[in-house]
């Protein structure tokens, strides 16, 4: 599964994807997979492509892998229905579902640490107050419940507390190679490549025969941008354990590694890259000139800064086709790495400095959200940072939704890689026309406010509430009445 952002390339008339969309038989869905639901006793939801009873506890299949739950707060699991693809960059830049290594559970930690829906804290410092005591076993058992504590927070999407919770354990059992690479995990989801690092080497060092070590490795090296040895810890891992996941990460790194194998490099404290050599030097010089411009006023606009550098790639028109095996209307990707073709240009383009700005605005979107906004508003903002505007498609838009067959925000979440160009060009131009009333209503502080509350787990849904006292219906109604009033003269 690979999520990507994208930039629409030549959308053309956006008329003719009103028909389509105003034509009920041949309104296409978004992608999505067969999935089960798990409620709980609270009334909370949780998506899962797959989930089952297991003695005393329902174990699920997430992005995230593999989690569980303790039965006793599950109501009922709802078999069937849809989970859109949400995946994080660093899934998205090895193509690997990566799951850290199984931690053995232990019954009663799992039922004092998880009640009722939510985290027992009562429970864990009574569990730290006896490891702090010198109990037997209290190390252990207080390891154990922080990191059964972590695994429901991510599970539900607070990556935050997961993280704390997962560090806090760590503190108990520091000679535990798991427990380190579960920390690793974590930053790994963030994108914090080279925090990851720093435990994994730890982990190695405890632990040098373990498979697992290289195979994460090879992920934070890949996000690094530092090709040749995220090969050699993919190789390393498979020496130790056959592992399909690293094959195919392996695969596509050794794809990577062959095509930019003769390309130059440019580097700087923000970005690392690498240019075909058909690719005057100059133009390469002007294109890190713009990322560093552009990189000054995103981090700006969204008060955010990423921790690593970013890896930029310039294609050949087929070498781009050939590496990123995108749909035709895919003008450029970013994957984790940002991918631009850049054949024929000697020098900066206006519009190529827009779409790398595009582009950097969703590597910004990843890391801050840590790969939790859904599309929609991913592509909104970008479009809206590179500075389109809603003026051109506002009147095929008012009419859908006047029409009453307007897609739902809630089912343009997940990825749109395999919509059709025509399809693509409404979701692109509903998408930036809701940014556009956020922004325009009440600033690029709610924006910034909105993104935070998705980092700290809440649904989009959910963070407009908090923020704005909005809901999707609410906001499509407000976009609407804004469309009208701005551009319907």
């Amino acid at each position: 599964m690979v999520s990507s952002r994208t930039r629409f390339r030549a959308p053309g008339r956006f008329l003719r994807a009103a028909i389509l969309l105003a034509t009920p038989c041949l309104t296409p869905a978004v992608r999505s997979l067969a999935a089960d639901t798990i409620v709980l006793k609270n009334g909370r939801r949780i998506p899962a492509t797959s989930a089952v009873e297991a003695g005393e506890k329902v174990t699920y299949q997430t992005s995230a892998g593999e989690l569980s739950l303790p039965l006793s707060i599950v109501d009922h699991i709802e078999k069937g229905g849809a989970s859109f693809l949400q995946e994080t960059a660093g899934h998205a830049a090895t193509k690997l579902a990566i799951t850290p290594p199984a931690i053995e559970s232990n019954a009663a930690i799992e039922k004092g640490t998880v009640r009722d829906g939510s985290v027992d804290r009562a429970y864990l410092a009574k569990l730290d107050g006896e490891a702090h005591s010198g109990l037997p076993a209290g190390d252990a058992l207080a390891a154990l419940a922080h990191h059964t504590a972590a695994q429901f927070e991510l599970s539900h999407g607070d990556m935050e507390s997961a993280l704390a919770d997962e560090r806090t354990g760590l503190t108990f059992a520091p000679s535990s190679p798991a427990m380190l690479m579960n920390v690793a995990y974590l930053h790994l989801l963030r994108s914090e490549y080279k925090a990851a690092l720093e435990y994994l080497e730890h982990a190695r060092s405890l632990a040098p025969g373990n498979p697992d070590v290289p195979k994460m490795e090879g992920w934070a090296l890949y996000g690094l941008n530092k090709l040749d040895q995220a090969v050699t810890e993919w190789k390393r891992s498979l020496a130790l354990r056959q592992d399909p996941e690293v094959q195919n990460a392996l695969d596509k790194a050794l794809r990577d590694r062959d095509e930019e194998q003769n390309y130059r490099e440019n580097e700087s404290s923000h970005f690392m890259l690498r240019y075909s050599g058909e690719a005057q030097p100059e133009l390469a010089h002007e294109i890190m000139h713009a990322l560093e411009t552009h990189f000054s006023a995103i981090e700006s606009e969204l008060n955010f800064t990423p921790p690593d550098p970013i890896g930029v790639i310039l294609y050949t028109q087929q070498a781009f086709a050939d590496i990123t095996r995108a749909p035709g209307w895919v003008g450029a990707l970013n994957d984790g790495r940002i991918r631009v073709p850049v054949q024929g240009l000697t020098s900066l383009t206006p519009e190529l400095s827009r779409v790398l700005k595009h582009e950097l605005t969703h590597s910004f979107i990843q890391q801050k959200t840590h790969g939790r906004a859904p599309t929609w508003m991913q592509e909104g903002i970008a479009q809206w940072m590179e500075g389109k505007r809603s003026s051109e498609n506002s009147s095929a838009l008012i009419q859908i939704y006047d029409q009453k067959t307007a897609k739902p925000l809630n089912q343009l979440e997940g990825t749109w890689m395999g919509l059709p160009a025509d399809v693509a060009s409404y979701a692109y131009a509903w998408a930036l026309a809701n940014v556009e009333y956020l922004i325009q209503a009440d600033g690029m502080g709610d924006i910034e406010r909105i993104l935070n509350r998705i980092a700290a787990g809440d649904s989009t849904e959910a963070g407009l509430s908090e923020v704005l006292h909005s809901d999707y219906e609410d906001l499509m109604q407000s976009t609407v009445n804004y469309l009208r009033k701005t551009y319907i003269r």
